[in-house]
Order: structure tokens, then sequence, then C-alpha cells
């Protein structure tokens, strides 16, 4: 970076920042926000979806179901190790929060965080057995490749390169949770049941996107931590699922 050229002006036109010595306050305090809600989502996301191993139909989905949730503790771990750089107390962290608590099924909070932690909030939602979690899964798990994609490109290198590690693995837990969910619709009673959990969670995951026109947009697009808006990749989520949902008969 020029040392006349203005940080924001610098990462507006694509520059990357590559160690907390050299990151303002202002964009630390995002970063450290953007690291933050990644993290509890995905211990979170882990805590909940660990309750529903035992509801598994199978070997091959207990392991299945097992695999994303140790997967999902390793990417909080990975991007906590980041935070942990800018003073984060990477063993407190991990602990200071139950990451399993829930709000009641009926609650309607949009994109509103709820409690202690910076989870997206349809992480505050329970899970109601193994049809609704493969449900959520197959949702939110495409959800987070879209989300993913975007959050590979931010400025901050090190978190860039965590990202493009995780995306990959991310991307197949939904390919197993659309697997599960064409075997769970397979027969009737499972096509009823798994439409009436596509009802609830679609606006649910919708609603993790965020507000279309948000103004904080464009203070991270200022500070390269964020490229396209809300509404773009909401868009992107909902083709995909929603070609999905119509190949299995559940849109």
């Amino acid at each position: 970076m020029s040392d006349t050229m203005p940080i924001e002006q610098y990462l507006e036109e694509g520059g990357v920042l590559s160690s907390p010595d050299n990151v303002p306050p202002r964009y630390r305090g995002e970063l450290l926000r953007l690291m933050a809600s990644f993290v509890d989502s995905e211990l979170a996301g882990s805590a909940g979806f660990a309750d529903t191993i035992n509801d598994a139909p199978g070997i091959q989905e207990r392991i299945s179901a097992a695999r994303i949730v140790l997967e999902k503790a390793d990417h909080a771990g990975l991007v906590l190790k980041i935070m942990e750089t800018f003073g984060v107390d990477g063993a407190r962290y991990a602990v200071h929060h139950p990451w399993a608590e829930r709000l009641a099924r009926e609650a309607d909070i949009g994109a509103v965080r709820q409690g202690g932690d910076m989870r997206l909030s349809v992480f505050h939602y329970p899970l109601e057995g193994w049809v609704d979690a493969v449900v959520m899964n197959v949702l939110m798990g495409s959800a987070s490749v879209v989300q993913l994609k975007e959050q590979s490109r931010v400025s901050y290198q090190p978190l860039a390169e965590v990202f493009r590690t995780i995306l990959p693995r991310e991307r197949r837990h939904a390919e197993l949770g659309a697997a599960g969910l064409a075997r769970i619709v397979a027969d009737d009673e499972g096509r009823v049941r798994a439409h009436a959990s596509v009802t609830y969670w679609y606006p649910r995951v919708a609603a993790s996107f965020g507000h279309s026109g948000s103004a904080r947009f464009e203070t991270l697009s200022r500070f390269g931590l964020r490229h396209t808006p809300n509404e773009t990749l909401l868009a992107e989520w909902q083709a995909d699922v929603d070609a999905q949902l119509s190949a299995l008969r559940l849109n």
C-alpha cells in the first residue's frame, strides 16, 4: 500500500491486509464482527444438529450427521484462531455461551440477533426431529455456500484463505443433506413432513441474508469486507433451492 493512499481507497481498489498490525480501528471492529457471526453460527449450528444424530434412521445417516457436527465445530475453530491474533481469548470464547440454546419454535424474530452471541437469527430456532433437521440442512447448507463464496473474497487475506478452505466442506454438507432429503420424500408420509418443514424454514433461512438496501453494506464494501448486496445473494440462494425443491416436488 502506498504511504500516501488512504486505506479505504486502497481497500476499495481491491487491496488486501494480512496482519493485525496494519488494520485500522474501524476495519478491525467490522472484521471481528464478521468473524464472530461466522464462529457463533457454526458453533450454534453444530450444537443444534448434534441433538439429531440419535434420530437418524440408519448408520450412514448417523455418520453424515456426525461429520457435519464435527466439521462445523472445526470451521469455528479455524476462524477463532484468526480472532486470537486480535487478542480474543479462544479457549474462553468457545465455551462462553450455551450454543444449543434455542427460542420457542413459534418465535418470529426476522433477522434480529438475540441473546449474548452473534449467531445468525436462523440458529435461534429449534429442530424437531430428523426430517426437520435434514430440511433445515438443505436450505441453510445452500445459503452457507452462497455466503461463503462472498466471504472468500474478504480483504483480510488470512480470513479469505480460511473461508476458501471451508467452502468445499460446507458444499459437501449441503450435498449430504440433499441426498438425505431425496430418500425422505421417496414415500408420501416423508414428503408431507418435509413439505411442512420447508414451509417453516424457508422464510427463516431467507432472513439470514439480511435486509435489502442495507446501510451497513456500504461501509463493509468500502473496506472490501463485502462485495455483493444482500438482495443479490438472496436471489442466488432462492434460485438454487427453488430448483432443488422443484425437482423433489416440494415447492
